[in-house]
């Protein structure tokens, strides 16, 4: 089963000598893909060391702009629209866990 991946890892295998299988995603296949790659990135940066949380956490970063993207919205505004929830709503820096 494949995965999605950054677009340049198939040169990468390539440079280390290997001809990798690549199929270009449709659109809605696409989507989905991202999903996926969202969940398994999430996962990794749960399980990451200190080390690793912020190439991790880059992934994850990556992802969502991609998602951004498909779902035709700019990051800038995403962003803008994360600032209005925060002043509305709050973050996450009190640590509030309901139970």
């Amino acid at each position: 089963m494949g995965k999605l991946v950054r677009d340049k890892i198939p040169d990468l295998i390539r440079q280390d000598g290997r001809e990798p299988i690549v199929t270009v995603l449709d659109d809605l296949a696409y989507r989905e893909a991202l999903l996926d790659k969202l969940l398994e990135e999430s996962f990794e940066l749960r399980d990451a060391s200190a080390e690793q949380v912020p190439a991790e956490i880059v992934d994850v970063l990556e992802v969502l702009r991609a998602l951004a993207r498909v779902h035709g919205q700019d990051w800038r505004d995403i962003e803008k629209l994360a600032d209005v929830k925060r002043a509305e709503r709050g973050g996450f820096r009190n640590r509030v866990y309901l139970g």
